[in-house]
């Protein structure tokens, strides 16, 4: 088989490739774009997990970054086994064709227990005190000892967070060249995060995402020029461009003042109750998915959501076949955010009871995601004092919450994935050859990484 790597740039869309990503733009004179139409939902890991089974949302079974478990009445988001990844994965198809065929999947979500040979991917130490340290998850074990012996830390706070910079993009890149030096796969799955931080601040702002364009160019260019000198089959790749936008939706907000929310008091704050919420939202970027616990309240959710601005879809469980995203666990009705608008996982009425985890980087307790965890709150001038204060009790080894996150969610000025978004904001897929389609759907990228490989 051919040595074939993908470089995943997260959030590249053709709109962002010119004078701010020199390299990029020189490379592609003499390559070929391809749109892709996103996936519903445009975010990572449905996306990733289409590109490497061929199966939409409704076979694969990643409906969204993450979902309600009915069994255990709990929201679980970024969750980490591959087993949930349903279907053949494109390596796996590829052993059966090439028992010497070995794959490293660096950073790719769903990449604990995978079959994968080689996989690194985020896993921060949580220890009993409350500390989180940084740290990673390796198979083999042994692989992330060695990689952080001679490239130093995984920098997690650099790879989510305020402080996410291009130290974690840098640090992904240089591991997967160390991989590949070593253990030559023929297959190499790399993924580039570092334009969704500042995309989502700041929406397509060329006058304040100049630096990050010019960043992730010079990564790739590493990138590009060391797998040309080993003879690899390259393509770029993207999951969802990130458009513009405005309008933040409170789903939770509405659902709660139409009696459907159910809370329970702890101390101060008030956390959402899943399991006896008549109805409740999962917001997701510009996508949610609302479950229902008691069926009769339907036509209610669905009234109130018609009369509810910024809404593009409402996608029941019929309507959700036509999208590829009926699946046992897709909420009983499936919401698409108008393309300047999306959903905040918000369910409180009164700031001064959001949950203490509302102010933290907590992508796990959360009830949805939540990308105001890229700021440190605006209005608080003394917030990079309280920061540091936090910091010199960690490192003295106190207790400490680090909890600085507004909640202001007008902050965000871009967002990604609905699939109706103008075209110039499509993700897409970069190759030597011209492909026979113009424009592709997502589970067409399987072939297009087979027909590389093969």
């Amino acid at each position: 088989m051919n040595k074939t790597v993908v470089i995943d740039i997260v959030g590249l869309s053709a709109n962002l490739i010119g004078g701010h990503t020199p390299f990029l733009s020189n490379y592609l004179k003499n390559k070929y774009l391809t749109p892709i139409r996103p996936v519903l939902p445009a975010v990572t890991t449905t996306s990733q997990s289409t590109y490497i089974t061929g199966k939409w949302p409704s076979e694969n079974g990643i409906v969204g970054n993450g979902w309600y478990d009915r069994d255990d009445s709990e929201v679980k988001f970024w969750k980490q086994s591959n087993k949930l990844v349903k279907g053949e994965k494109i390596w796996d198809a590829a052993k059966k064709l090439d028992p010497k065929f070995t794959c490293s999947k660096m950073f790719w979500w769903y990449n604990m227990y995978s079959t994968a040979d080689f996989s690194v991917t985020p896993r921060p130490q949580y220890h009993a005190d409350g500390v989180k340290a940084p740290d990673c998850y390796s198979y083999p074990p042994e692989l992330r000892d060695k990689l952080q012996k001679d490239l130093g830390q995984f920098p997690l706070f650099s790879f989510w967070g305020p402080n996410a910079n291009i130290k974690s993009t840098k640090w992904i890149a240089d591991a997967s060249i160390w991989v590949d030096e070593r253990h030559d796969p023929t297959l190499t799955l790399i993924y580039l995060p570092h334009l969704d931080y500042c995309l989502q601040k700041f929406g397509p702002d060329f006058a304040k995402i100049d630096k990050e364009l010019k960043e992730i160019d010079d990564i790739v260019k590493g990138l590009i020029e060391y797998y040309e000198a080993k003879n690899a089959k390259i393509i770029l790749l993207s999951e969802y461009g990130i458009n513009p936008v405005n309008n933040p939706i409170h789903i939770n907000r509405i659902l709660r003042n139409e009696g459907l929310i159910s809370v329970r008091t702890e101390r101060w704050y008030e956390l959402l109750d899943a399991g006896i919420c008549k109805a409740f939202a999962t917001a997701d970027h510009q996508i949610a998915h609302i479950y229902l616990n008691e069926p009769t309240v339907k036509e209610q959710v669905i009234n109130v959501l018609k009369k509810t601005p910024g809404i593009d879809l409402i996608l029941d469980r019929e309507a959700q076949k036509a999208y590829h995203i009926n699946h046992e666990r897709s909420g009983d009705i499936v919401l698409v955010a108008k393309p300047d608008s999306w959903f905040t996982y918000y369910y409180w009425l009164d700031d001064a009871k959001a949950p203490d985890y509302a102010h933290l980087v907590d992508i796990h307790r959360k009830p949805g995601y939540d990308p105001v965890e890229m700021f440190m709150d605006p209005k608080n001038p003394l917030i990079k004092l309280r920061a540091g204060y936090k910091l010199a009790r960690k490192l003295l080894g106190f207790r400490y919450l680090m909890d600085v996150i507004p909640l202001d969610a007008t902050l965000i000025k871009g967002s990604h994935g609905s699939p109706n978004v103008p075209r110039e904001y499509y993700p897409i897929c970069v190759t030597d050859s011209a492909l026979e389609k113009k424009e592709l759907e997502a589970v067409d990228v399987y072939d297009v990484i087979w027909n590389h490989l093969i």
